[in-house]
């Protein structure tokens, strides 16, 4: 019984910052890879920033140095910091989470950038 809740979507003009959480609760023992997708109408779902157990990252070309992917092992939450916000960065965002085998998804959060 895992759940992830994301939060932090919104609306932004170019240039501007946002961030989002998700925070992941159930029966998980133990630290995982979390990430972060994000899905635009017409396109595919695509793999935005990915943070392994013992924090290393990665992050598709289009967002380096302008995401940066942490977590809180703590509180089982991962958030992704976006600065200089792009139009074609309005996606909806989904964090997930990857357990052993199973794979669990937020509900995702919509975030447009526009003037």
């Amino acid at each position: 019984q895992v759940q992830l809740v994301e939060s932090g979507g919104g609306l932004v003009q170019p240039g501007g910052s946002l961030r989002l959480s998700c925070a992941a609760s159930g029966s998980i023992f133990g630290l995982y890879p979390m990430d972060w997708y994000r899905q635009a109408p017409g396109k595919q779902r695509e793999l935005v920033a990915i943070i392994t157990s013992g924090g290393s990252t990665g992050y598709a070309d289009s967002v380096k140095g302008r995401f940066t992917i942490s977590r809180d092992n703590a509180k089982n939450t991962v958030y992704l910091q976006m600065n200089s916000l792009k139009p074609e960065d309005t996606a909806v965002y989904y964090c997930g989470l990857t357990v052993k085998s199973e794979r669990y998804w937020g509900q995702g959060t919509q975030v447009t950038v526009s003037s």
